[in-house]
């Protein structure tokens, strides 16, 4: 049961950003705006809840499969990628430079984090 609860409770977080982001008007996608609420909530909270926890686990190892759709879009478009390649290069290359640029500091900080427990 632990689970439905965390099912329902990442859901709830989407829509309120995706309620968020048609109201204010934010040029951001609604899952990111309600990722940072729970990521909010979960620091009120101050701890992670095990049904949560447990969902994570088995959500996590297929992460990729939500990409399917991504890549499935872009072969659409491959006439438009020889007309901007340079754009569409430079957008992948500064965003994963910049994911792992945030994914190393975000590590950094846990891990300072949790060695001073």
């Amino acid at each position: 049961m632990p689970v439905l609860y965390a099912v329902a409770a990442l859901l709830v977080m989407q829509l309120a950003g995706e309620w968020i982001v048609r109201v204010v008007g934010l040029p951001v996608p609604g899952a990111l705006v309600g990722l940072l609420l729970l990521f909010l909530a979960l620091l009120v909270l101050g701890r992670l809840p095990t049904g949560l926890r447990q969902t994570a686990d088995h959500v996590l190892p297929h992460l990729m499969f939500l990409f399917i759709p991504a890549v499935a879009g872009v072969t659409l478009h491959f006439e438009r990628l020889e007309q901007e390649w340079l754009p569409f290069v430079l957008a992948c290359t500064v965003g994963t430079a910049i994911t792992v640029a945030v994914t190393a500091a975000t590590f950094c900080w846990v891990l300072k984090r949790t060695q001073k427990d």
